[in-house]
């Protein structure tokens, strides 16, 4: 096919992998070079995916500059790399799409949103869920006010692993949910707050267990409209759950990403007071039809259409990107000072706050 859009993926670990797998699906791509400093893992995906011998197999990510007529690159690696990876690509005229987050620094993710603004490029996040077709489903339900009055929302996200070496359970975990959450209300937080357990990974002396790598983390977000979320993030629990809910008071939608058979519910209910008591009425459950697709690929699409256009995501953007990491360091303020209330600047987090004032 002529007029391919000519991509790179660099990194190629278990997500990159994904990644790979759906551009190469993509007919308007043309995957060109695959970066990573491992050989073996090279050597693996060529046999796993039988490429062209015309794709380039690097391990020195800055050869990716010999590549003639390259257009974007995806990245899946580690986040500590991603600030210097990402800004050599901007750099280079190439489009990006970036794994979540976008980097572990709010000040470098607007940076790298102002670079790919100058150099009129696309940054774009992998923020799956956001194109997961559930959330895509539970945002319409919510906005269109089907839940009443809205009241709060939780979520918890635990498993038995895997456990981090390099970020805790906060960066490793809630950036799923907040960004569910985010997209439903259409808002971001104002204030945060995060408690949190080490067991695992910990410091030494008396308070051991609130230093190092936090395996269990508990967080409270609050919204300009005063409503509130609560989440609780574990990898050190074999109850593995990923579920998520908003209560209003018509009732409640529920996405439960372990149900295969209804991931997305919409449970109806209210109260009608008679006398001094409340009795529960119009109790049904609707499971909701979902339209069939890989999010992944869903990301990978709109990736290509937002180069093929020239204009930014709608869905996950550098700056919703920015956000994200924003929120997260409020929250690891907060989880630094015992669960101590941290508010941030509307509406682009370009300051965090950590007087209770």
């Amino acid at each position: 096919m002529t007029n391919q859009i000519k991509i790179a993926v660099i990194g190629i670990g278990r997500w990159g992998v994904h990644l790979l797998r759906n551009f190469l699906a993509d007919p308007q791509v043309d995957v060109v070079a695959v970066v990573d400093p491992h050989p073996e893992r090279l050597a693996a995906v060529k046999q796993q995916f039988n490429l062209d011998e015309n794709v380039v197999l690097i391990t020195q990510w800055q050869d990716l500059k010999k590549v003639p007529g390259l257009i974007g690159v995806a990245i899946a690696t580690p986040a500590t790399t991603h600030y210097v990876l990402i800004k050599d690509s901007l750099q280079q005229g190439y489009h990006v799409l970036a794994e979540k987050p976008l980097t572990l620094n709010p000040v470098e993710c607007r940076e790298l949103c102002q670079l790919a603004e100058q150099h009129h490029l696309i940054l774009m996040v992998d923020h799956t869920y956001l194109f997961h077709p559930a959330v895509e489903a539970g945002k319409t339900v919510v906005q269109a006010g089907k839940l009443g009055d809205l009241r709060y929302g939780y979520a918890t996200r635990t498993h038995l692993g895997p456990v981090r070496q390099d970020v805790d359970a906060l960066w490793d975990l809630a950036i799923h949910d907040i960004a569910i959450f985010n997209a439903w209300l259409g808002q971001i937080p104002v204030k945060v707050q995060a408690t949190g357990t080490v067991w695992l990974q910990g410091g030494v002396g008396e308070d051991a267990k609130t230093r190092g790598l936090a395996d269990l983390v508990w967080l409270t977000l609050t919204y300009p409209d005063g409503f509130q979320v609560y989440i609780h993030l574990c990898w050190l629990n074999p109850d593995k759950q990923r579920r998520l809910g908003i209560v209003g008071s018509l009732g409640s939608l529920i996405f439960d990403e372990m149900s295969l058979s209804s991931p997305l519910t919409l449970l109806s209910g209210e109260f009608e007071q008679q006398g001094n008591q409340f009795i529960p009425v119009n109790q049904k459950q609707i499971v909701l039809e979902l339209e069939i697709g890989e999010p992944l690929q869903r990301v990978c699409s709109s990736f290509v259409v937002s180069i093929l256009k020239n204009t930014p995501s709608e869905v996950s953007s550098g700056w919703v990107g920015t956000e994200l990491v924003e929120i997260l360091a409020a929250l690891t303020v907060s989880l630094g000072q015992g669960g101590k209330p941290v508010f941030l600047n509307d509406p682009q987090g370009t300051k965090i706050i950590t007087n209770d004032s």
